[in-house]
């Protein structure tokens, strides 16, 4: 799997000053008379501001999102002492730039690598849970985990803990059988959390470095189904929750994390509070220069993006490039 988060974020800069961010600050120079050294008033990039955020609505950001930013870049800006009008362009640029940067930055930083490392020297195997609504490709990028985790040299498990749609098992086998690796199931109709306890206490026995375990995909509306989830994740306490969801989808993704995320944080025990850890968005080759769901998920849940799946194949899994994203949204 790639990983291009070292690439050069003179990128960034140069996509603001030659795109759209470029065009309107030409635009605003023109209507702002400043001579010599002047301090920058909210007047003057309103108009800015205004178009920023329709911008970065039109490339999939949640609008209240959007709004968010244009509120730290005008907090940033507003009061700065100004030389020429290419100042005015560069100050709201960074501005602009910073704000996406560190939204897309969460405080957690995982390195799943390192966390299955240190389970491994306390004897334990390293648990991450997959779960999203109906077909955004969980079991499908589960797979694609697998086969990552088995390019550095891990020993996988998969556990079938979606009990409840027809077919679900067979799919995940055959995955496993073209991947290699053990799936652990015990059918239809089973108790979810009781599968998933079971798995893990094969894979310690086993040697087992990491377990993925497969969840039934379930509408965020569903209450009983909500629940069993919960309850699997409160019974097992995985090293890692990850929420499956498409990239297309926008503003819809965003919701379904938010009561995923919302209903698993209210149905915690009292003082362990489990809520997912992070996401995999699944689809990102379709969405082209329409991005912002990823800014809009992680601003959300404070979860940062994971992975994103690029393709059908097992290797189509890549770290997100926060220089990037950022580069087509200014784009």
């Amino acid at each position: 799997m790639d990983d291009d988060d070292n690439d050069d974020g003179g990128a960034v800069a140069a996509a603001a000053e030659t795109g759209w961010l470029g065009g309107m600050m030409k635009t605003l120079n023109k209507k702002i008379n400043v001579s010599g050294q002047a301090v920058l008033e909210e007047s003057d990039v309103r108009p800015i501001l205004e178009a920023l955020k329709e911008k970065l609505v039109s490339k999939n950001v949640a609008e209240e999102v959007a709004q968010k930013v244009v509120d730290v870049v005008e907090s940033n800006v507003v009061g700065s002492r100004l030389e020429s009008f290419t100042r005015v362009a560069t100050a709201v640029t960074r501005a602009l730039e910073d704000a996406l940067t560190k939204i897309l930055s969460p405080g957690r930083n995982i390195n799943i690598l390192q966390e299955v490392e240190a389970c491994r020297r306390d004897g334990e195997p390293y648990s991450i849970v997959f779960i999203g609504c109906n077909g955004v490709g969980k079991s499908t990028n589960l797979a694609k985990v697998a086969f990552w985790l088995m390019q550095h040299g891990m020993k996988v498990m998969i556990a079938a803990c979606d009990t409840f749609r027809s077919g679900a098992v067979e799919q995940l086998r055959t995955h496993t059988q073209r991947l290699g690796v053990e799936l652990f199931e015990r059918g239809y109709e089973k108790d979810p959390a009781a599968v998933a306890r079971e798995a893990l206490k094969k894979a310690k026995e086993e040697g087992c470095d990491v377990v993925l375990v497969d969840t039934a995909g379930r509408m965020q509306d569903n209450e009983p189904l909500m629940r069993a989830l919960s309850k699997l994740i409160n019974t097992n306490s995985p090293n890692l929750t990850l929420f499956v969801g498409e990239a297309l989808v926008g503003n819809e993704a965003v919701d379904q994390l938010t009561k995923f995320n919302s209903r698993l944080i209210e149905l915690s025990p009292v003082g362990q509070t489990h809520k997912i850890d992070g996401i995999l968005l699944t689809k990102w080759d379709a969405v082209e220069e329409k991005v912002g769901a990823a800014l809009s998920m992680v601003y959300i849940s404070g979860a940062p993006v994971v992975f994103i799946g690029v393709g059908q194949q097992y290797g189509d899994l890549r770290r997100l490039n926060v220089k990037q994203i950022v580069s087509v949204l200014l784009k």
